[in-house]
């Protein structure tokens, strides 16, 4: 019976004429989907990429570090931007900007919840303006020549879930799909994933409803799908440490080998992108996650995530994984 439910993960869909070849996506998360993480979960499923938060800001004054941000690869597509801001001619002149790169998709980022962003009106600070919301979607769908697609939470908090005002108002613009945090903005990633709420927004909606929140595994995303009837499911930090997950492995299910062999291939695609020492620097947030079934000491960590040579340190996690195999 799994077998045959799952079936369904891989059937295409369609955003806006492009065509996504399957139903797991890796969701946008800042400081974690550069390319070299993008091309691993691609590698094992993942039917659509999205790039990290691109501010509006950086885009205006060329931040040097856009230089990295920006790469994208073809064997990455289908492809998405995901742009922020709270001003809506900086979201349109970004847009347009990163629509001359070709991807085949463009986001609009309405769901971040941090602080920094989501106080200063962008993000999920834009639900609490509903009319700048259309002025944005309305005309970054006129002006940008490729799908445009926006990712929202529920509301502000509990006393403001206008998830279906906005997925209206969203539609109305023209926008090729919505992709619902079953989430609040104050809720953060806290509390319980209201899967009802998407459920309620695929009702409405004739555009594709992409499904995200509590989703840890395969399980967990055709369960999200037979719940709300969304078109897709969208994973962000269950695929951290397990890029696995979009071929339907669980990180327990991982064996040191393949984990070992993983780790070198995403290691060396950061060392080829930014640079031997810096790539490695880099690679540390995604170790940490890649270890974190492991009970490693303090010290050991220690030593681990203070080494700056890429070979020094594979060498040094192979050693550790073969003594825990012992």
């Amino acid at each position: 019976m799994f077998l045959e439910e799952s079936s369904v993960l891989a059937t295409p869909f369609s955003i806006g004429g492009v065509t996504i070849p399957g139903r797991l996506l890796l969701a946008p998360m800042d400081g974690f989907t550069d390319s070299p993480f993008r091309s691993m979960c691609k590698e094992h499923g993942a039917a659509l990429c999205t790039s990290e938060f691109i501010n509006g800001i950086d885009m205006m004054y060329g931040h040097p570090h856009l230089k990295n941000q920006l790469v994208f690869q073809d064997n990455e597509r289908p492809f998405c931007y995901q742009i922020f801001d709270d001003d809506p001619q900086r979201l349109l002149d970004a847009g347009i900007k990163l629509a001359e790169r070709k991807p085949d998709l463009m986001d609009i980022n309405m769901g971040c919840s941090a602080r920094s962003v989501s106080n200063r009106g962008a993000g999920a600070g834009l639900l609490r303006v509903p009319e700048k919301i259309k002025q944005i979607a309305c005309s970054l769908v006129r002006e940008v020549p490729v799908p445009v697609t926006a990712k929202i939470r529920l509301g502000w908090d509990d006393r403001s879930r206008n998830y279906l005002e906005v997925a209206k108002i969203l539609e109305d613009c023209g926008i090729s799909a919505i992709t619902v945090h079953a989430r609040t903005r104050k809720q953060g990633y806290q509390g319980t994933a209201d899967w009802d709420a998407i459920a309620e927004v695929k009702t409405y909606a004739s555009v594709p409803v992409i499904g995200n929140g509590d989703v840890r595994n395969v399980e967990d995303a055709l369960r999200l799908i037979k719940h709300t009837s969304c078109d897709a499911v969208m994973i962000g930090r269950a695929s951290l440490g397990n890029p696995w997950v979009f071929e339907g492995k669980n990180r327990e299910n991982i064996s040191n080998g393949e984990l070992f062999d993983g780790m070198v291939q995403h290691l060396q695609r950061m060392t080829e992108m930014y640079s031997p020492r810096i790539g490695t620097i880099l690679f540390r947030k995604h170790l940490a996650r890649y270890l974190s079934e492991h009970l490693l000491t303090s010290e050991i960590r220690q030593k681990i995530f203070s080494i700056e040579e890429p070979q020094t340190l594979m060498s040094e996690i192979k050693f550790i994984l073969e003594i825990m195999e012992d």
